[in-house]
């Protein structure tokens, strides 16, 4: 239940390719049990494990790792021939410079590259060769590489930060979860910049971590969202575990034991505020249960301090557009 939920902006751009291609993928969202009408409904939230099961099925009937949204096709098994091709290596740096060689032999794949100067490493796309106007596969592969990264020397590789070649879209405020760091938006080329001393690293994975890897990636790195270190992060998982009894900010300072203005101040220089915080986490946990039918809609209510049911009727549309029980509806 501490998963962040996905906007379905992400999956409305993740059809764009086969919609392109004229694929019908009204029968795929039937069977994985996703609406189309969830789908547009633009405030409306899926839960991770659904996104990773439509991006598994996409790849699968479009025969296309890249959906429809690179100049040539990328056949399903590519990216795990490619973590086979790596994971013998000694280092990331290594590993990394073998696995953008392995991408570089397709003709009209997107091009990646790495950049070293002084400390600091730039992990750089050319999207010119995607046909991408919503830039799904550029953020999926920056994501990809640098989860895989983080995932072959056993911890998270901090981003220092990310520039994109294109304006900030509507749905930016979904980047901090993809790229928790300072961002760019409208730069000369969409890229992710680390500190070097990660390619001196070495890998913590073999064949035999790497099997279970590739059951559910790449579509598992794809849907799990990443806050990074932040405060904001640490906040979501302290609600998480005991909802109501973080009711107030004053009793979560205590707690943490800083005084209710530090803590309002360094939230509002991340960006967000307490109860933005907690209305998140209630959404999330509400979408959670909704999307298993485990507990009523009075009990989801109940668990998540409404005093009543209608109180959460009414803040459930405000976050995503739909009432609980449509919701939980569509969803089945």
């Amino acid at each position: 239940m501490r998963q962040r939920t996905i906007a379905s902006h992400f999956a409305r751009a993740a059809l764009g390719g086969a919609r392109r291609q004229g694929f019908d993928y009204f029968p795929l969202l039937q069977q994985l049990g996703i609406s189309p009408e969830l789908l547009d409904e633009p405030r409306a939230r899926i839960a991770p494990e659904q996104f990773a099961r439509l991006l598994q099925a996409l790849w699968q009937a479009l025969g296309d790792e890249y959906l429809g949204f690179g100049r040539a096709v990328s056949k399903p098994g590519t990216f795990a021939m490619m973590c086979h091709t790596l994971i013998h290596c000694q280092t990331l740096d290594k590993a990394l410079q073998r696995g953008l060689l392995f991408y570089g032999l397709f003709p009209g794949a997107p091009r990646l590259t790495l950049e070293t100067e002084d400390e600091t490493v730039r992990l750089v796309l050319d999207e010119s060769t995607l046909r991408d106007p919503e830039h799904f596969l550029s953020e999926s592969l920056l994501v990809t590489w640098h989860r895989l990264a983080s995932w072959l020397i056993g911890r998270r590789i901090a981003l220092e930060q990310a520039t994109f070649g294109y304006p900030r879209p509507a749905h930016g405020a979904e980047y901090d979860l993809l790229f928790p760091c300072p961002q760019v938006f409208e730069a000369p080329r969409s890229s992710l910049s680390f500190h070097s001393r990660y390619l001196d690293m070495p890998l913590l994975q073999d064949e035999r971590t790497l099997k279970h890897f590739l059951e559910r990636s790449p579509a598992d790195l794809l849907s799990r969202p990443d806050d990074g270190h932040s405060l904001s992060s640490q906040l979501r998982h302290l609600l998480s575990r005991e909802t109501a009894r973080w009711s107030d900010l004053e009793s979560v300072a205590a707690h943490l034991h800083v005084s209710p203005q530090t803590l309002r101040r360094h939230l509002r220089e991340e960006g967000t505020h307490f109860q933005e915080l907690k209305d998140q986490l209630r959404r999330d946990i509400a979408i959670y249960h909704l999307s298993r039918a485990d507990l009523s809609l009075q009990q989801i209510a109940e668990q998540l301090g409404f005093s009543e049911p209608s109180a959460f009727h009414r803040a459930f549309k405000k976050w995503t557009g739909l009432t609980p029980g449509a919701y939980r509806e569509q969803g089945n």
